[in-house]
């Protein structure tokens, strides 16, 4: 898990050109819940707060540190399975036009004094919904295994066979 991780940390840190295997991705997320729960425990016991947040200094930071490689990462894995990395763009446009939709339509709800929950279900909910189904997509997407043998983001980075022959062969 630890080699996926350096892999995607400090060799491609942000190469978003290439294929990634499911392996590389989800141990890459697998490593950042980690991190970022014993960074979050730190952050409480030391008393490391933002303010009056729940959010901690040093999980931050990381947060920080870890976005590109994040971002890249995902990219590379849509890549694996011949998608474009603009569909990682496409569905942070679709969460952000519905956040604004909830909070536009609340606001407008809460200032027409027609708070029903009727009205107040359609401002929050449908984009709830909208949001949801789009995350369940993305994450069959990040689930299905890449496509074989080389597509239009390169070659496959299951193909050991790249490897092999170059054994024995001199590297100047």
């Amino acid at each position: 898990m630890i080699e996926w991780y350096k892999k995607v940390v400090f060799e491609n840190y942000a190469n978003f050109s290439g294929r990634a295997r499911r392996s590389e991705y989800w141990y890459f997320i697998l490593a950042n819940v980690i991190i970022g729960t014993i960074l979050s425990v730190l952050d409480n016991v030391l008393g490391f707060k933002l303010g009056s947040s729940n959010s901690g200094v040093l999980g931050s930071l990381y947060n920080l540190a870890v976005f590109v490689p994040g971002l890249a990462v995902s990219v590379r894995r849509l890549h694996d399975i011949g998608k474009s990395g603009k569909l990682l763009l496409l569905f942070y446009g679709i969460i952000f036009i519905s956040v604004i939709v909830m909070v536009v339509s609340g606001f407008s709800v809460f200032m027409s004094g027609n708070f029903s929950m009727s009205s107040l279900g359609v401002a929050f909910f449908a984009p709830l919904l909208v949001v949801l189904a789009m995350s369940i997509w993305m994450l069959v997407l990040y689930c299905t295994e890449g496509d074989q043998g080389p597509n239009k983001y390169g070659s496959d980075p299951k193909n050991d066979a790249a490897e092999i022959n170059e054994i024995g062969t001199s590297q100047l």
